[in-house]
C-alpha cells in the first residue's frame, strides 16, 4: 500500500475574513540575489525586520520545493537550537525586536511544471507570484499586507540569458568570471512580495519612451521572443495610449524611469502587474494583420491598459488580504472598462460588458459556485479570481460613480490614493473615501451614508427590481412602484442593497420629459432613483399624457429588471430611446420573447416559425437610413446568445434552444438576402488593413451579415465564403470566412481548414483559432473530430 505524504493527509484550512490579524513582524527591506544554473537557482535573501506585535516566533511561509542551505541572524549562523523547518514554514525561535535575517536556498524552475514562483519555459526564466507564489521562491511572510522595498540582484550566463530583468529601475549591471553577467534592480516603492517579477533570457525589444505631463520621459520596452520581435508594435502603442488617458483622466502619472513587458507563450495567467515589469500571455501582446483579428486588438488594448492601471490602483496602494481582492481587480476592471470606451464606443463597451456580466457572472451568481465580490472564507485562493470578484466587482465601483457623479468620484479617487499610498487596504477604506467626497461635494445638501451600499460587497445573488407604472391623466401624475428582492443565493438572512436606478420618462413623440418629483425639478437628461427599501413609490408631477419609462439606462445596477413592456413599447423604444443601452436592450427583449415562444412551441410538438415581427426589425436595422454606427447596428442585429436564452428558462433544453436560434438564423438569411448582401458589400473597409474603432465596427458588421447568408446555406453565400478566404489581407476576414464555412458544415470545410493549417502552422496563436473553430461547431461530428485533433 502506498501512503500519501504527511501534509496530503490533512484536512484542507479553511481562513476567514473575520481571523484577520494584522503581521507579527513586518519587513522593510528586501535584499535579493539569484543566481540561474541550468539545474537549479540559488537564491540569497536578505530580510530587514521589526517586531510589531508580542508574537514571540516568527514564522515564515515556504515550500516542500526549497532546500535551505544556509540561515543567519544578522551575520550570525543559527543554531539548530533557534530555528525549526518544517514542509510549509520556516521557524525563527524568539528573535530580537529588529533584526536582518539572511537565507540561502536552492530551487529548481525547470521542475516547475505549476508555472507558479519561479519557473523556466523555453529556455526563458520567468515569475509569478500572485497570489502566494513568492514562497516558492524563498522563505517569506508570503501576505500582501507585507510591504517592502526590493533591490533584486540577477546573475546568470551571459550567452543564454543576456537579459536580465526585475522590477524598479536598473542601478548596475556588470560581467563577471566564467561567461556570466549580473543586473541589480531598485524599486523605490514599498510592495507586496505578489508583485515581485523576475524573468531572464534571450529576448528581443522593441523600445520607444513616453513624456509625462510634468516632463519627465519614461523609456518603454516590450519584450518577446526574437520570432515575435515584429508583432509588438500594437502594444506599444496601446501602453502609449493607456500612460496618456490615466493622466488626462485619472490624473495619475508613472512614477518609475522605467516601464517593461515581457511577453511569454507559457503564462498561467492572461497577464500580471508586477511593478514595472509587468508579464503577459503572448496572446494579449502580439498582433499583426495577418495574425491578429480585431478583437484580438481590442483585448491588447484593454489587457494592456488593465496592468498599466494596476500600477496605482494595486500595486501603490494594494489590497490588506486576499479577501479584499476586488479593492484591485474590480477598481481596475472599471478603469480598463472607461479607457476602451473613452478611446472607442461607449455604448458597445458598456453593451459588451453587460452582455458578458449577464451570459457569464449572472450564471455563476444564480449556481452553487455563487459567492461575495468579497468572500467571508476560502479554502484555496486561487479559487476566487472569479467573475463576481473581476466584472461584479466593476459594477460595484461603477455604480458608485453612477451615484457620485464623474467629479465628485474623481475627488474620491484623489482621497483614497492620498490617504493610502503606500498601503494595504479594504474595500471600507475605498468606500469611505468615496462616502467622504460625496459630502464633501456641492452636491451633498444633506449627510450622504454609504453603509447600506457596502450590501453589495459581502452578500451573494444577482438582486431582482419588480417595476410597476400607473398614470393618472386627471391629476397630471405617473407613479412608478419599485419592489427589491435579493438573489436566491442571498440566503435567509439577505439584507436589501442600496441601488442606482437611472431612468428617463419618454413622451409618444420620442423626447425626454423634465421631470418633478416632490418639487424637486430634474433634466430631462434622466434621474437616479436611489433604491433602499422592499418598496417603495415614486410620484412625478406635470405627466399629461402616459409616458414610456426607459429603466436602468446604461444598466446602471447589476440586477434583474421585471417590467411589464409591451412589445409595441419596446419597438418604441428601439426606435427613439436616446439611451443606447436601452434600444439595444429593447431589441434583445423583443427578440427574446419570440424566441421563447418559439421554443415552447418546438417542446410542445408544435411547427416552430421565425416570428414576422422579428424579420421586420432586422429589415428595419439592416437599412441604410436606420443608425450611423456599423458597431451599433451590429450589435442591434446580433440574436440573444444561446447561453442568455439558457437562463432565461426553468429547465435548459439544449436542443430546443439551439434549434429555434438557428431556426431564425436560417429566416434571416433567407428572407433579407438582398439587403444583407448590401450591407456586406457596403461595409467592406478599404485596403490596407488597420485597426480602428471604425474599420473593425464595419468588418463585423459585414462578418455577420455573412453568417447569416451562410445560415441560409445557399450557393452564392458559400461562393462568397470561399471568395473572401482567397482575397483576406487580415486574419478577422480570414478567420470569419473559414469559421462561418465551417460551422455551417459545408462540404467545402475540409479543404479550406487544411490550407489554413498549411499556411498557418507554424504560428501558435493562429494554430489556437484553427483547433478552436473546430472544438466549437456545432455538428454531430464535432466530439469524433476534437479526439482526433488532441492526438
Amino acid at each position: 500500500m502506498k501512503y500519501l505524504p504527511k501534509d496530503m493527509n490533512k484536512k484542507p484550512k479553511t481562513t476567514f475574513l473575520h481571523d484577520y490579524q494584522p503581521p507579527p513582524f513586518t519587513i522593510n527591506k528586501v535584499n535579493l540575489h539569484f543566481k540561474l544554473e541550468e539545474e537549479y537557482t540559488t537564491v540569497r535573501a536578505e530580510l530587514s525586520l521589526r517586531r510589531c506585535s508580542n508574537s514571540r516566533d516568527l514564522i515564515l511561509n515556504g515550500g516542500p520545493d526549497l532546500k535551505l542551505l544556509t540561515i543567519a541572524l544578522d551575520k550570525r549562523p543559527l543554531t539548530a537550537e533557534e530555528y525549526s523547518l518544517e514542509p510549509s514554514q520556516l521557524i525563527i525561535k524568539n528573535p530580537p525586536q529588529e533584526f536582518i535575517l539572511q537565507t540561502t536556498v536552492r530551487i529548481k524552475p525547470h521542475e516547475n511544471t505549476a508555472l507558479e514562483g519561479l519557473y523556466r519555459s523555453n529556455s526563458i526564466f520567468c515569475s509569478q507570484c500572485e497570489a502566494e507564489g513568492f514562497r516558492k521562491i524563498t522563505y517569506f511572510l508570503d501576505r500582501p499586507d507585507i510591504m517592502s522595498i526590493y533591490t533584486t540582484t540577477i546573475e546568470a550566463h551571459s550567452d543564454r540569458y543576456p537579459v536580465l530583468l526585475s522590477n524598479g529601475n536598473l542601478i548596475e549591471k556588470g560581467s563577471l568570471d566564467n561567461g556570466r553577467h549580473f543586473a541589480r534592480w531598485h524599486d523605490p516603492f514599498p510592495k507586496p512580495c505578489y508583485i515581485f517579477a523576475l524573468v531572464a533570457g534571450d529576448l528581443a525589444v522593441l523600445t520607444d519612451s513616453f513624456t509625462t505631463k510634468s516632463g519627465r520621459s519614461v523609456e518603454l520596452q516590450i519584450y518577446s521572443e526574437h520570432h515575435n520581435a515584429d508583432k509588438c508594435g500594437h502594444a506599444m502603442r496601446a501602453l502609449q495610449k493607456a500612460m496618456a488617458w490615466d493622466e488626462k483622466r485619472f490624473n495619475l502619472e508613472y512614477d518609475l524611469d522605467l516601464y517593461m513587458i515581457v511577453a511569454v507563450d507559457d503564462f498561467n495567467a492572461g497577464a500580471m502587474e508586477n511593478k514595472g515589469l509587468n508579464i503577459f500571455n503572448s496572446k494579449y501582446i502580439l498582433a499583426r494583420p495577418q495574425t491578429a483579428t480585431d478583437q484580438d486588438y481590442e483585448g491588447i488594448e484593454s489587457v494592456v491598459g488593465h496592468e498599466y492601471f494596476h500600477n496605482w490602483t494595486g500595486d501603490r496602494v494594494t489590497c490588506r488580504d486576499w479577501f479584499q481582492l476586488s479593492l484591485k481587480e474590480g477598481l481596475t476592471v472599471f478603469r480598463d472598462q472607461e479607457f476602451t470606451a473613452d478611446t472607442s464606443s461607449r455604448a458597445i463597451k458598456r453593451i459588451n460588458d453587460v452582455t458578458a456580466l449577464r451570459n457569464l457572472q449572472f450564471p455563476e451568481d444564480a449556481g452553487p459556485m455563487a459567492h461575495p465580490v468579497r468572500p467571508a472564507s476560502y479554502v484555496e485562493i486561487n479559487n476566487f479570481y472569479t467573475l463576481t470578484v473581476y466584472e461584479k466587482g466593476a459594477e460595484v465601483i461603477r455604480m458608485l460613480h453612477t451615484m457620485l457623479g464623474e467629479e465628485t468620484f474623481q475627488a474620491g479617487m484623489r482621497i483614497y490614493i492620498a490617504r493610502h499610498d503606500g498601503q494595504a487596504v479594504t474595500t471600507e477604506d475605498f468606500v469611505q473615501a468615496m462616502e467622504d467626497a460625496w459630502n464633501q461635494s456641492a452636491a451633498a445638501p444633506v449627510p450622504a451614508s454609504l453603509e447600506q451600499f457596502k450590501i453589495w460587497y459581502d452578500q451573494a445573488g444577482t438582486p431582482r427590481l419588480y417595476i410597476n407604472s400607473s398614470h393618472d391623466p386627471d391629476a397630471g401624475t405617473f407613479t412608478l412602484t419599485v419592489r427589491q428582492e435579493p438573489g436566491p443565493m442571498a440566503g435567509s438572512a439577505a439584507r436589501l442593497s442600496h441601488i442606482p436606478l437611472r431612468l428617463a420618462l419618454l413622451d409618444r413623440q420620442g423626447n425626454e420629459l423634465n421631470l418633478k418629483l416632490k418639487g424637486r425639478e430634474y433634466p430631462a437628461s434622466g434621474m437616479i432613483l436611489h433604491i433602499k427599501k422592499a418598496t417603495e413609490s415614486f410620484t412625478f408631477s406635470d405627466i399629461k399624457e402616459a409616458p414610456i419609462p426607459s429603466l436602468l439606462r446604461g444598466f446602471s445596477a447589476p440586477v434583474e429588471l421585471k417590467y411589464d413592456y409591451s412589445r409595441d413599447d419596446l419597438r418604441f423604444l428601439l426606435r427613439h430611446d436616446q439611451d443606447p443601452f436601452n434600444r439595444w436592450e429593447a431589441g434583445q427583449r423583443l427578440m427574446t420573447a419570440s424566441l421563447l415562444a418559439q421554443i415552447n412551441n418546438f417542446q410542445a410538438g408544435i411547427e416552430p416559425q421565425a416570428e414576422e415581427d422579428i424579420i421586420d426589425i432586422f429589415r428595419t436595422i439592416l437599412t441604410p437610413d436606420f443608425h450611423p454606427d456599423a458597431t451599433f447596428k451590429a450589435q442591434l442585429l446580433t440574436l440573444p446568445s444561446e447561453d442568455y436564452l439558457s437562463a432565461q428558462m426553468q429547465e435548459i433544453d439544449v436542443e430546443a434552444i439551439h434549434s429555434i436560434r438557428e431556426l431564425y438564423r436560417r429566416a434571416i438569411g433567407r428572407r433579407l438576402e438582398s439587403l444583407l448582401l448590401t450591407t456586406y458589400r457596403d461595409n467592406t473597409p478599404p485596403r490596407p488593413y488597420t485597426y480602428n474603432p471604425e474599420s473593425a465596427g464595419r468588418r463585423r458588421l459585414k462578418n455577420l451579415c455573412l453568417s447569416y447568408l451562410m445560415a441560409a446555406r445557399t450557393d452564392k453565400a458559400v461562393a462568397l465564403c470561399l471568395r473572401q478566404l482567397d482575397e483576406a489581407d487580415n486574419m478577422s476576414d480570414e478567420l470569419s470566412a473559414l469559421t462561418t464555412l465551417t460551422h455551417a458544415g459545408c462540404p467545402e470545410r475540409e479543404a479550406v481548414l487544411a490550407i489554413f493549417f498549411e499556411k498557418w502552422q507554424h504560428e501558435t496563436l493562429v494554430m489556437d483559432k484553427w483547433f478552436a473553430i473546430q472544438a466549437t461547431a456545432p455538428l454531430t461530428t464535432t466530439l469524433e473530430r476534437v479526439k482526433e485533433l488532441m492526438k
